[in-house]
């Protein structure tokens, strides 16, 4: 009688034991003890709780799993399974998404969420087309001009040998448009490249500059930001479908709200970060007066104009300016 009592037990453990799990390899640029990291960390005890341990993440953080392009070589070698991304990584598979990386086009955090969010599922059906998921934004955020020598108009970019993204071919007509001399560097050499001299001007975001150490080598920030960076987690679908609906649904949601928490974080941290660079000995400076704004201005539109039919369609600049003056006109902007 009483090993028949003990029936009931022993099905629920050979059942918890049997229990299939699933490990998600995900690689990052973050380094360890940045928010994003510490953010995932705590989102990776969340997800274990809420699946009893059967999903577990294994987070390759500080860029030891290579550059953007080889994270993602090895996402479709089934190699790594989930990774964040900048826009330029994000471009090499659907180049459409860099329309929200366009200079001098949005003017608020509050802007950037209003297009986003409505473009979300638009981007998330392409991002599907070619074997990913898009699980949530998790922008890089508003991206600053740091240089050795002041620049307060377009002008002053004559003494300035600017890096430029090796491959990204949004920055590049950006920088073919302001006349900026730039030099093709992949992101793993700009500090050495800074320290040599070969470069005097990076962009990238204030948070970023100082987890990079690339600020030691520069003097001034153009107080007014060259654009705001997307970025975004992808998963690829192939690993997702493995899982059985419940958990992927529980995975799906809990990464999005995580994402969230990130870019509050994120822009929380580029505020303070703007703050400290400035302690630091960085000197902020502002455009010479309107005429170097609207020349800033300018320059921008002509590269929105200049890229439509080689990464967008005019269709989807069209809804995305549409998206902004919705915004603008109803929030007083």
């Amino acid at each position: 009688m009483k090993f028949f009592k003990l029936i009931p037990l022993i099905l629920l453990s050979v059942l918890a034991f049997g229990q299939k799990t699933y490990t998600i390899k995900m690689a990052t640029v973050a380094p360890e003890g940045s928010s994003w990291i510490t953010e995932m960390r705590a989102f990776e005890k969340d997800i274990a709780e809420l699946t009893d341990g059967q999903i577990s993440f294994r987070i390759y953080a500080n860029a030891v799993q290579g550059s953007e392009k080889d994270v993602l070589r090895k996402m479709k070698l089934g190699q790594i399974d989930a990774a964040t991304f900048t826009g330029v990584g994000l471009g090499d598979i659907v180049p459409e998404v860099r329309i929200l990386d366009l200079p001098f086009m949005f003017r608020s955090s509050e802007e950037v969420d209003y297009v986003y969010g409505n473009l979300f599922s638009e981007f998330q059906k392409k991002f599907e087309e070619r074997g990913f998921y898009l699980v949530g934004w998790a922008e890089v955020g508003f991206i600053y001009l740091f240089t050795k020598k002041p620049v307060t108009n377009i002008n002053d970019f004559k003494n300035i040998k600017m890096w430029l993204w090796k491959g990204d071919p949004l920055a590049k007509t950006t920088f073919e448009v302001m006349n900026i001399p730039a030099i093709p560097l992949e992101i793993t050499d700009v500090h050495m490249s800074l320290q040599t001299g070969m470069i005097n001007g990076v962009y990238i975001s204030p948070y970023g500059v100082l987890a990079l150490q690339w600020f030691v080598r520069t003097n001034y920030i153009l107080e007014y930001p060259l654009t705001n960076s997307v970025g975004a987690v992808l998963m690829t679908t192939k690993k997702l479908n493995t899982m059985p609906e419940d958990l992927r649904q529980i995975l799906i949601d809990e990464t999005k709200k995580s994402m969230r928490r990130i870019v509050v974080s994120s822009r929380k941290d580029n505020l303070e970060s703007l703050t400290v660079l400035q302690e630091t000995g960085l000197e902020l400076v502002a455009p010479k007066d309107q005429a170097a704004v609207d020349e800033f201005n300018a320059a921008g539109v002509e590269v929105r104009e200049k890229l439509v039919g080689e990464l967008y369609s005019q269709e989807l600049l069209d809804k995305v300016i549409r998206l902004l003056n919705e915004y603008r006109e109803s929030h007083g902007s």
